[in-house]
């Protein structure tokens, strides 16, 4: 294991990185691994995970599961996580034995529960909306009262791409949300954003940060549906947001990339709204839009390697590829060749071999010499893509 050694002189061939989690976030940090002729060694509970197909080591077992968290620590120099649904503790344990895991696990373990996430936030002097636990149904409603309807009612831990959230518009809401969750829950102020905007943010095991360009970011029903970068906002808001971001990276520990998600309000100012300990949907841009991807960045960081300051190449737009409400099950996408006749698209498949509503399947990004040809584009893309019920596997 690398023990936290200096690296940064040494080409890490044949350095094995053990990645708790196999999906494409695995694979797409995989992908840059090899490249690099680095090994990949994977725990994840699918075998036909879309990272199986390129890992040197695939570990099936549920992300929490205390000896294949360990299994995979054993054979590999460093550990890492592309999802955050894992043992906070037991990756606490292994770093007291001198295993290297970054992010650091004590960071992991403030990020997964949203509600100790706010507060470390709040008490480390970082902007964000006004919270409060959820405690109880009288609670809830004087906090509704307090806030200003509409609210949202989050879960507060296993919970991610808005699936745990619920928008409170009226006192009959209350109830609703509370049977729907039926766990630890926090009540949070809604905020009348003018922009959802994120900054992947690097640092390395020496300290050094490195920040991306601020992206703006649309949702579709608290998905991530569409990343436009540069974000059309203010010099004065884009300044102000990379020196947030950069703030909020110094108070949290261990190396790695981090995803920062920030509201921009009328006047300028932000407020954060989540912190992701790994790369990010809303960075997958970087892939072709910048001199290094978050993946890339993410790798040097973690096994000591000197990051780079990214410097973005072209204007780019990124939209996923996500399953429709018509059906699960197998799946073909249709109208690809089509689609990869727009210039200056670039098509990632994630390999998933089941559709399911909401569920990420692949992203496009569409490069131009300006922002507006690259909307353009994406929205004649968007339009295309199509997903078709495929009756025969093997068809």
């Amino acid at each position: 294991m690398l023990m936290n050694k200096d690296n940064s002189n040494l080409i890490p061939n044949g350095l094995t990185i053990g990645i708790i989690g196999g999906g494409q976030l695995g694979k797409m940090i995989g992908l840059e691994a090899k490249r690099m002729s680095m090994k990949i060694a994977i725990l994840d509970p699918d075998p036909n995970c879309p990272a199986s197909t390129i890992a040197d080591k695939v570990i099936i077992d549920d992300f929490k599961n205390e000896s294949s968290i360990r299994k995979l620590a054993e054979i590999s120099d460093v550990l890492t996580y592309e999802i955050e649904l894992t043992n906070s503790s037991i990756l606490e344990d292994l770093v007291s034995q001198n295993f290297t895991v970054h992010p650091s696990p004590q960071t992991l373990r403030i990020i997964q529960n949203k509600f100790r996430q706010k507060q470390f936030l709040l008490d480390n002097g970082i902007p964000v909306a006004r919270f409060e636990r959820a405690e109880s149904l009288e609670q809830i409603k004087r906090k509704c009262n307090e806030f200003g309807y509409p609210i949202v009612l989050k879960a507060c831990e296993d919970s991610y791409d808005g699936r745990g959230n619920y928008i409170v518009k009226s006192p009959e809401d209350i109830e609703t949300g509370i049977r729907l969750f039926n766990r630890e829950c926090m009540v949070e102020e809604f905020i009348n954003f003018s922009k959802e905007v994120s900054i992947m943010v690097a640092r390395n095991i020496k300290g050094q940060i490195q920040s991306f360009p601020v992206a703006e970011n649309v949702h579709n029903e608290n998905i991530l549906s569409t990343t436009i970068v540069p974000a059309r906002i203010s010099e004065l808001a884009t300044r102000k947001a990379r020196e947030l971001a950069e703030k909020t990276i110094e108070i949290l520990k261990g190396a790695g990339i981090f995803g920062i998600e920030m509201f921009v309000l009328q006047d300028d100012s932000l407020l954060i709204n989540e912190i992701a300990p790994r790369p990010h949907n809303s960075g997958h841009y970087s892939i072709e839009a910048c001199s290094i991807s978050q993946f890339e960045q993410h790798i040097r960081a973690i096994v000591g390697l000197p990051i780079s300051k990214p410097i973005l190449l072209s204007p780019a737009v990124m939209i996923n590829i996500l399953g429709n409400d018509t059906f699960s099950g197998v799946y073909s996408l249709a109208n690809i060749k089509k689609i990869m006749n727009i210039s200056g698209l670039k098509l990632h498949v994630y390999g998933k071999q089941i559709t399911k509503p909401r569920r990420k399947l692949g992203h496009m990004t569409i490069m131009d010499t300006s922002l507006e040809r690259a909307l353009f584009k994406a929205k004649l893309a968007s339009s295309m893509i199509c997903i078709k019920k495929r009756a025969n596997p093997c068809e």
